[in-house]
């Protein structure tokens, strides 16, 4: 390839994956996630100030509780190994509710008022957490 292709070719590998990137952290609901091995990373992963991931693995919400800013989208992801049952996020409020979880689907929810949301998976009601929006 000569200089200008190949600058071509890495100019459209960058565009590619940025639009790859902030389509994984968009704010859209539950589906499946397009890289649920970048985003699975235990404890809690910070995308930027107003994005949050939860990783669902090993039935339990990993980090337990998180504190966000008012604005803040979380998504979680369920990071459990294929063949594992679905998980979901229930606020123990009725403020959301996702639908079933299968690995590697996300869902997402924009938290637009202070307070502190517990949470809990309803097939597996042992497993809680909370998030703590300031």
């Amino acid at each position: 390839m000569t200089p200008t292709r190949n600058a071509l070719a890495l100019l459209t590998a960058a565009v590619v994956g940025s639009a790859l990137v902030l389509a994984c952290f968009s704010d859209r609901g539950a589906g499946p996630s397009v890289n649920p091995a970048a985003e699975c990373t235990v404890p809690v992963s910070v995308i930027d100030s107003m994005h949050y991931i939860v990783a669902i693995e090993n039935f339990g919400f990993h980090s337990d509780s998180i504190a966000v800013p008012v604005g803040a989208t979380v998504t979680w992801v369920n990071c459990e190994p294929n063949g594992t049952e679905p998980h979901t996020t229930t606020s123990n409020t009725g403020v959301w509710g996702s639908p079933d979880l299968n690995p590697g689907d996300r869902f997402s929810f924009k938290f637009a008022a202070q307070g502190a949301f517990p949470y809990h998976c309803s097939p597996h009601p042992f497993m809680t957490a909370k998030v703590i929006v300031q």
